[in-house]
């Protein structure tokens, strides 16, 4: 009879220890929606000042092609050819601003963990995707002031080795990010800190408190 009593006063002990984790983890996951979603809304501030700021550098590189198209002389292939690289890479940042921002409000924190995570690593992923293509606009800012009206026969030997440096270097540090913009690197901290600028600190951030909420539920 006392084993009987002392068998049900232990399934009755553990019955509320497994209620008290039961509060504990929906407690848990209700703050870190809550955390989750603070967080995000940096980023979706972040992006709606992105195509703000993107739309008007689209503009003013758009007018700049434009004049220079319709007044176009052999002197200005340098400038055009430049500016045109850098506003087709600005043009896929504007189009990936957008998908961001959509992207972010469409996630429901009040939904499944699983769902809200692949959601976030989604947009982490794009959040990468779309930092490397930005880099590779950087050799173009070495070139634009150029002319084959005085470059190169009319500049010292002096000047070319010095064009030739600056746009090769560029141009590596360009190829260089862009091989290095991957997942694989989001555990290095120079990596993390280089797309914090896109918005990926927030995603990050988001992503880590989930991380936390696995690792009680696996405890």
């Amino acid at each position: 009879m006392e084993e009987t009593n002392f068998v049900l006063l232990w399934k009755e002990h553990y019955e509320k220890i497994d209620q008290s984790l039961a509060i504990n983890k929906k407690l848990l996951t209700e703050l870190t929606n809550q955390k989750a979603e603070s967080t995000m809304q940096l980023l979706v501030r972040h992006k709606q000042r992105g195509i703000i700021a993107a739309t008007f550098y689209l503009l003013i590189l758009g007018l700049l092609l434009y004049f220079s198209i319709a007044d176009y002389k052999s002197e200005k292939a340098y400038f055009i050819f430049s500016i045109l690289a850098i506003f087709m890479v600005n043009i896929k940042a504007l189009f990936d601003y957008i998908k961001h921002l959509t992207w972010a409000n469409k996630i429901n924190y009040n939904g499944s963990i699983a769902i809200i995570q692949k959601q976030l690593a989604k947009l982490q992923f794009s959040i990468i995707s779309h930092a490397r293509i930005i880099c590779l606009q950087f050799p173009f800012f070495t070139t634009f002031y150029l002319s084959n009206k005085w470059f190169p026969h009319e500049v010292g030997i002096g000047y070319i080795i010095f064009q030739i440096l600056l746009t090769g270097s560029f141009t590596y540090l360009s190829y260089w990010l862009y091989k290095n913009h991957t997942i694989a690197n989001l555990e290095k901290k120079w990596f993390r800190n280089m797309i914090a600028a896109s918005g990926g600190k927030s995603v990050l951030k988001a992503m880590d408190f989930y991380k936390e909420v696995e690792e009680f539920s696996n405890n």
